[in-house]
This record gives structure tokens, sequence and C-alpha cells, in this order.
């Protein structure tokens, strides 16, 4: 286990990720964390906050309680503020925030309120800072993922395929599209570190075809290797049928039945990982407790396949699959972004 100890070259980190975020002396800027939060990341960003001479003060807001039916994690939809107003208040007033929660604010309720006031929300994914500065961005990354954003916005249809037997059709007509470089420098707009991800948020009723999940795809819910097939049958959105010998197809079963909520067999969001610095063998690396798996999403060449909420389809729920894919083809309008799990020279 790595030790949780400060250490000068992670505050060095902190800083090159706040200066891209456009974090200047004497701006006003604010830590959002809640009691389980990771504190060394806490610690790590008041102290790079206070050497680059801001003004940071701190949020601390208490865990809630879990009222779901079993664990959540890594869903990017944090319920630490609870809807509390002054909290609220305060990150709109910040200009800046950094985002310490556990699961993230991406797509908390209250995000779009606090991102309309016009403040910038980094979100320091619940990884180890040695992950971490592995992963600091670079323009370069930036100028990739923006020309893939690009790409997928413009485009009618997507086709995922691979040996395994994958094959998945995606309406993109009407779609969402987000890239995530890994910051933020304008307000009324949201990244996490790590990045280099793109991703779409179908329309309803956008998705058909199979998913077949081989040996060594990712479930990163569990944060774990698979060791056998999961085949997935997709009508209109949702998975109608899941199908797999041993504990990775009886996990995914018995965990999406919990919820007893339809919407948790819907589609979330299609896309794929683009950052050098990610390593697939990341998993195997670090204690449950010292990854939130970000790093995994961001492996260059993954089809990045997750099921659960997707508020541009008008569907809400906590339940969430990640489930990033090797060896996939992807192709955009029958252009080949992706091919047999190898990211192509298509973005500069």
């Amino acid at each position: 286990m790595l030790a949780d100890r400060i250490e000068a070259k992670w505050i060095d980190a902190f800083c090159e990720i706040f200066e891209r975020c456009a974090v200047k002396s004497g701006d006003t800027a604010a830590i959002l964390s809640e009691t389980q939060s990771r504190a060394l990341n806490v610690h790590l960003a008041e102290l790079a906050l206070l050497r680059m001479g801001a003004r940071p003060f701190h949020v601390v807001v208490p865990t809630p309680r879990n009222r779901h039916p079993v664990p959540v994690r890594s869903t990017g939809a944090s319920e630490a503020i609870g809807k509390l107003g002054p909290v609220v208040t305060a990150l709109q007033q910040a200009g800046f925030v950094v985002d310490c929660t556990i699961e993230g604010l991406m797509h908390a309720v209250e995000t779009p309120e606090i991102l309309k006031a016009g403040a910038r929300i980094l979100v320091i994914s619940n990884e180890h800072p040695e992950a971490l500065e592995r992963m600091v961005p670079d323009s370069a990354l930036e100028k990739r993922v923006r020309a893939a954003a690009k790409m997928l916005r413009g485009t009618k249809r997507m086709r995922v395929t691979s040996q395994a037997g994958t094959d998945l059709d995606v309406i993109m007509e009407g779609a969402s599209t987000v890239g995530v470089w890994g910051w933020t420098d304008r307000p009324g707009t949201l990244a996490h570190w790590p990045g280099g991800i793109v991703v779409s948020f179908p329309k309803s009723g956008s998705v058909n075809g199979t998913i077949v999940m081989a040996p060594g795809d990712i479930n990163l819910t569990f944060k774990r290797y698979l060791s056998s097939p999961v085949t997935m049958t997709l009508r209109d959105d949702y998975v109608t049928n899941l199908e797999g010998e041993g504990a990775d197809a009886a996990m995914m079963r018995a965990y999406l039945a919990s919820w007893g909520d339809r919407e948790a067999y819907a589609v979330s969001h299609v896309g794929w990982g683009m950052n050098p610095g990610a390593r697939y063998e990341a998993l195997t690396m670090y204690d449950q407790r010292d990854t939130n798996g970000t790093e995994l999403r961001a492996v260059p060449g993954n089809f990045l396949f997750s099921t659960g909420a997707n508020e541009f389809a008008g569907r809400y729920t906590a339940g969430h699959f990640d489930l990033p894919m090797m060896g996939t083809t992807i192709e955009l309008d029958g252009i080949a972004v992706i091919k047999d799990g190898v990211l192509q020279d298509v973005f500069g």
C-alpha cells in the first residue's frame, strides 16, 4: 500500500493542473470534500493553491448514508451536497471549485446550477496522487480530444465490432458529446483529472445490437478484469439479456437486478480513451482503496461503454457500470477511429 504522506512532487503536480485551470494569485477557490474523501488529495489541493497565491477555503459536508440496496461505486454523481442551499451558493461564488468528493460532481443534481453561475469545476478523481502525477495532461492531449469530440458531433452512425462478437449500432444524431482532456479554464465548465476521454450520450432509442465482453475487459464498478465472456443484447437502449458462465456474468446480473429499476439496464454513454499516459494494467498495481479506475477509462483505444443514467435521454438512476473493452473496432460513418483496440492517427 502506498503511504498517505505529503510529497513535494505531488504539490507540483497539483500546481501544474491548477495553472492550466487559469488559477492566478489572489483568486478565490473552494475545495469541496466530504468526511470520507481522500484526505491526502484535499491537503494537496490546499497546499498547491496556497503556493500559487490563491485564497482557498474548504467546504466539508458529511458523507451521506447510502440509501441504495447495494454499494455504489464510480457513478460520477455525488450525493454529498444533498441540495444544501448554502453549499451551492458558496460554490457558485467561488469562481473555481476543486471537487474532492468521492463520486464527483460530473452528474450531480446540483452541478448545472453551480456552472450556470459561472463557476468552473475541476473534479479530482478519487485516485491516489501517485496515479494523478503520471497523468498531468498537456496541450497535445487537449488538441486530440477536441478533434475527436468534433468528429463525434458530426457523426450520424457509430458501429462497434470485435473478434469476440460485438456488433453494436449507435445512432449519433442528436447525441450530446463531451471531451475531457483534464482541465478547465472557462467559466461554467467542468473537467476531471485524469482526462483523455471522449464520450457521447445518445438520444433515446438509439442503441441496438450485441456486446461481447472478452476475458481481460474491465468492469470498473467491480474494479475487476473479466475472467470469462459476458454477452449483452441491447434493444432500443436497454440490456434485454445478459449471458455468460462464471462469476463475472453472475455478479453483473445480480447487481443490475438489485436496483429494481429498469433504467439501470439502459445505455448511459459510449466513447473511448485517448490518454497515452494511461495504462491498461494499472488496476493490478493499486489496492482497491487507492484507485477509482479513471485511468482505465482513459486507456488509448478502449471502447468505453456505460450503463445507467443518461440525462440527455431523460433517464435517471444511481445504478451504473463503466465497462472499458479492449480489442474493438469503432467506426464513425465508416471511418475507423479505433481498429482492433488501437487508436488510429486521425486526430492529429
